[in-house]
């Protein structure tokens, strides 16, 4: 099978398990959407819709939270964790949104990376879902999937954007990345995963990538096409058994 032809399998797959996926961070417009990438950092969704809401209550305009200290807005978002710098980035990105952009959030690339706290990720998040221009978000969850489904050849995150944007159309790119996203939480985890039940690793992991992951420590179950390892003291039913 070719990695063109795995990746269409893959499409369909996802399609079908999510044809309308949610966007996890709750929002009402880009500027709350782009703070709630920015708190995603190292912090789960869940968390982050469970302050926002307290985050958004003082201040939901640029103005406004320009207006804050980046002591007030620590206090607020402390459990998102790493609070300290997402309070200073908050802070400064939405003083230089009404300095440079009228109080709007920029519909461009270089002037969303531009921004503090911002990186290529945030900003590819925020184009797609909150102004719908073709971008294909990549985290490590994104990265690691690829890799494992042979979409990509793994090497770092920019050369697993590019793989996964050859492989398909601008007009889905959103759409997948969602769907990616909710399939490596309820089917494809790191850790504990096993192979030979999930509905695209049991024919889209080689035996290698398999078994590196086992050796790995990422998997501890059955491999496809593999034998389980013995428990330690446990003794081979015929020679040579491994």
């Amino acid at each position: 099978m070719t990695r063109a032809e795995k990746a269409e399998r893959i499409r369909g797959i996802l399609a079908a398990l999510y044809p309308v996926p949610p966007i996890p961070l709750r929002h009402d417009d880009a500027y709350t959407l782009l703070l709630a990438v920015v708190l995603s950092a190292q912090c789960t969704d869940t968390r982050v819709n469970q302050v926002t809401p307290h985050l958004f209550a003082r201040a939901v305009t640029p103005e406004a939270m320009a207006r804050l200290t980046a002591h007030d807005i620590e206090a607020i978002i402390k459990p998102c964790g790493l609070a300290p710098a997402k309070a200073r980035n908050i802070r400064e990105l939405s003083r230089l949104l009404v300095e440079r952009h009228g109080g709007a959030v920029p519909q461009d690339f270089e002037a969303l990376e531009a921004l503090p706290g911002v990186g290529h990720k945030t900003a590819s998040v925020v184009m797609a879902q909150a102004f719908g221009q073709p971008a294909f978000p990549v985290d490590t969850h994104i990265h690691r999937l690829a890799a494992r489904w042979g979409l990509s050849s793994g090497t770092n995150v920019a050369a697993t954007e590019r793989d996964l944007k050859k492989l398909f159309p601008p007009s889905e790119w959103a759409a997948l990345h969602l769907q990616m996203i909710y399939f490596g939480r309820e089917h494809c985890p790191a850790r504990a995963h096993d192979l030979a039940a999930c509905p695209i690793c049991s024919w889209a992991a080689t035996k290698r990538r398999a078994v590196r992951e086992r050796a790995r420590g990422r998997t501890d179950v059955a491999v496809p096409g593999h034998r389980r390892p013995r428990a330690a003291g446990q003794r081979a039913v015929r020679s040579g058994a491994r």
